[in-house]
């Protein structure tokens, strides 16, 4: 995937957030819960990294290795409050969008009301970043992550590092 298409998938992530804060605080239906991530899958990691880092002048937030020391995923730090979330991609996760994030004030309360307006999703869970997170997949296949960051979370304390 060009360094180009990245920034476009970026941008519209950022688009379709702005869109859904605006549309729920607007109707009041999903108070609490913001756009905190795009995630996309990147054919040269370490090349992706360095465009963001260096040349949109982003810094790299945090990084997270699988148990084979291999990276799993890099954020960079787009704002206090936004990410983008890389990965490599595989012969089972193709280069482009692989998800996009919200942030939950209250997760488990955005779990039973995803329920209550029939979603079909797993209870959250906390997990390796210290985040407790659950994922529902859109209709067309695209996976949204839900989370609520605890204080000593990797989210939380890149938020709070801000400058």
């Amino acid at each position: 995937m060009s360094a180009l298409r990245g920034l476009a998938l970026f941008i519209a992530g950022i688009v379709l957030g702005v869109f859904m804060m605006q549309s729920s605080s607007a109707q009041g239906n999903n108070p609490g819960v913001k756009l905190n991530h795009v995630a996309i899958s990147v054919k040269d990691l370490d090349e992706t990294v360095n465009f963001y880092t260096k040349t949109m002048g982003f810094q790299q937030a945090f990084t997270v290795r699988n148990p084979q020391g291999q990276i799993a995923f890099t954020y960079i730090q787009i704002s206090r409050d936004t990410f983008l979330e890389l990965m490599q991609s595989t012969p089972e996760r193709p280069a482009g969008l692989a998800h996009f994030g919200l942030e939950a004030d209250d997760v488990n309360a955005t779990v039973a009301k995803i329920r209550q307006s029939g979603g079909t999703l797993n209870d959250a869970a906390t997990n390796r970043t210290k985040a407790t997170m659950t994922a529902i997949s859109d209709p067309n296949g695209i996976r949204i992550e839900i989370a609520q960051f605890a204080p000593d979370s990797m989210y939380r304390k890149a938020m709070d590092d801000w400058k």
